[in-house]
């Protein structure tokens, strides 16, 4: 007879043993909910691990993201699906449980040197750089750095220049025709129904360097948005005067457009010189002909560049030109603080 501690184990069989799984021998299923019932929704505010979130009948919801997402990322501009309590009483909280396919983003890193990527906004299909012709001047290569994160991310660039009562903006125009960018000059005294009806029915979004008329542009486009606008320092820079991203519904519910915070650098260090380029097809063409290594440059760096061969005065010689120098401001971060 088997005896152990003074008890007699001799009549149990394996049938009589009770052994608790473990967690990690649990069977899981890999079927996640469809969510078939999920309502459609706008992300208009992101903060802190809520979001706020436009539904299509008009119903403003706060939202928290389901654990099933895991690390999905929700931006503004984001179409998602909600469900839970979807009646946006007050204190109420309702769950982001898909996001839809983007058909843009407007991405950025902190500088050139930064792996991890920030998405500015998601699905624009305007983007609206604006810039001061004066006080603060303007910052050439913050905008030309826009302009590429425009082209890689698939949004459309508007260059909105402001206080042109300040000084004649005519040269820095020039600077941008030859890359087929869009310009209006949308400073206090201009007429700005050129770019309402630009933005007419659409989602777009704004960036800009603080002090550069952003807010006060975004009270004249939504009159009862109410943003803070803020004064110029005497060094040429302004605070900030928007901290959080947030979609604003256009009059008459025609649309949104996305106020973002003032940007102080445009880090690009997730695009190559080929997404630069690869906007413009003809350009794209003639690259193939180069040699190996070739950065476009021309000579004395790049000596055999196939563009090159195209007549400085004609309207693509005068592209490349353009386009060299979104490819110089793509190794040359110009990094201003506000």
């Amino acid at each position: 007879m088997a005896r152990r501690g003074g008890r007699d184990f001799s009549s149990y069989d394996e049938s009589d043993v009770k052994v608790r799984p473990g967690k990690g021998s649990r069977p899981r299923s890999k079927d996640r909910p469809k969510h078939k019932d999920a309502v459609v929704g706008l992300v208009i505010t992101k903060d802190r691990g809520r979001w706020g979130v436009v539904l299509e009948d008009g119903t403003r919801v706060v939202c928290m993201r389901a654990r099933e997402l895991g690390r999905t990322s929700i931006e503004v501009g984001d179409r998602v699906g909600v469900v839970g309590d979807t009646s946006g009483v007050k204190d109420t909280l309702a769950r982001i449980v898909k996001r839809e396919e983007r058909t843009s983003e407007l991405r950025r890193t902190a500088d050139d040197t930064d792996p991890y990527e920030r998405i500015v906004v998601a699905n624009a299909e305007v983007l609206l750089i604006v810039c001061a012709v004066a006080d603060p001047p303007p910052r050439t290569g913050f905008v030309e750095r826009a302009l590429v994160a425009a082209f890689v991310g698939g949004v459309t660039p508007v260059v909105c220049l402001t206080k042109s009562d300040l000084a004649d903006p005519g040269e820095f125009e020039k600077e941008l025709a030859d890359l087929d960018v869009e310009v209006l000059r949308t400073g206090i005294d201009d007429d700005i129904a050129a770019l309402l009806e630009r933005i007419d029915g659409r989602l777009s979004a704004l960036i800009g360097h603080s002090g550069v008329g952003k807010s006060t542009l975004v009270n004249r486009i939504v009159p009862d948005a109410n943003r803070e606008t803020g004064e110029v320092s005497g060094v040429g820079k302004g605070r900030h005067t928007s901290t959080q991203s947030v979609a604003l519904e256009l009059p008459g519910g025609h649309g949104w457009i996305i106020d973002t915070p003032g940007i102080r650098s445009f880090g690009l260090a997730h695009v190559s010189p080929d997404e630069v380029i690869a906007p413009f097809p003809d350009l794209a063409e003639a690259a193939e002909r180069c040699p190996r290594g070739c950065t476009h440059a021309g000579p004395p760096a790049d000596p055999e560049c196939a563009w090159d061969d195209f007549d400085s005065n004609s309207v693509i010689g005068r592209r490349v030109q353009a386009v060299r120098r979104l490819l110089v401001a793509l190794r040359i971060n110009e990094t201003t603080y506000d």
